[in-house]
């Protein structure tokens, strides 16, 4: 079970700090991050009000899950509105990703590609809050949100993937079982370079090229996640 019952109410406190206009670097980040939250909590949403889609025994964490996402709505709703913006409107969704789920309805024998769809979803917006932090350096609430945001993400993904039986973390650049259209949540994952520094080339102890690359989340720009998520807007 994911213990994350503070972290959205923290978020929530953060955003109602009130602002004038802020910087237009920092409400576009916050209008891309309130579409990622619109698809996540829609997803979750008709997850747990499919009857038969998700077994007793996992309705408790996806039903957490949920509940974070509408969360995260509300919070970038609020923090966009304080800083004198308009928030984006909620889209239509589609999740059989312009048919490359084909047949994707939320129906009760579909829960192994629910999983799946999940995990794409949270590893994308782990990478895609990472992506974005540098551009709200100037708003310490919202980089503060959006942090928390991304804590939560992350937790997220490690409990999704778990859930499938697999790691809590990204291997190289490798999306294991998902589906080939999966693969640019995943590519660039495979860098071993940090501050300079080849952390594969450490000391033998370091356990190598894959625990180098775990280590690490890689952020990904704008550009690629709203590649990744458009087939999935109706």
């Amino acid at each position: 079970m994911l213990a994350l019952g503070s972290i959205p109410i923290a978020i929530g406190a953060l955003a109602t700090d009130v602002y004038g206009q802020a910087p237009s670097d920092v409400l576009d980040v916050l209008q891309f991050a309130l579409l990622l939250e619109y698809l996540e909590s829609e997803f979750y949403q008709r997850a747990i009000n499919s009857t038969g889609l998700i077994p007793a025994s996992d309705i408790a964490v996806f039903s957490t899950i949920a509940t974070h996402e509408v969360t995260h709505v509300t919070s970038l709703l609020e923090l966009i509105k304080g800083r004198s913006g308009t928030p984006r409107a909620r889209p239509a969704f589609d999740f059989t990703a312009r048919g490359a789920v084909p047949g994707f309805a939320f129906a009760a024998t579909q829960y192994a590609t629910f999983k799946l769809l999940a995990q794409a979803f949270e590893d994308t917006g782990v990478r895609a809050y990472k992506g974005q932090l540098t551009r709200l350096m100037t708003d310490k609430v919202a980089l503060n949100a959006a942090l928390a945001i991304h804590s939560v993400e992350a937790r997220h993904a490690a409990e999704v993937r778990r859930l499938r039986g697999g790691n809590g973390w990204i291997t190289g650049s490798r999306r294991d079982d998902l589906p080939v259209f999966t693969q640019p949540v995943y590519d660039g994952e495979d860098n071993t370079t940090h501050g300079a520094v080849s952390v594969a080339a450490l000391a033998s102890g370091s356990g190598g090229v894959d625990s180098a690359t775990e280590a690490f989340d890689e952020p990904l720009t704008m550009a690629q996640v709203t590649s990744i998520i458009t087939p999935f807007l109706a």
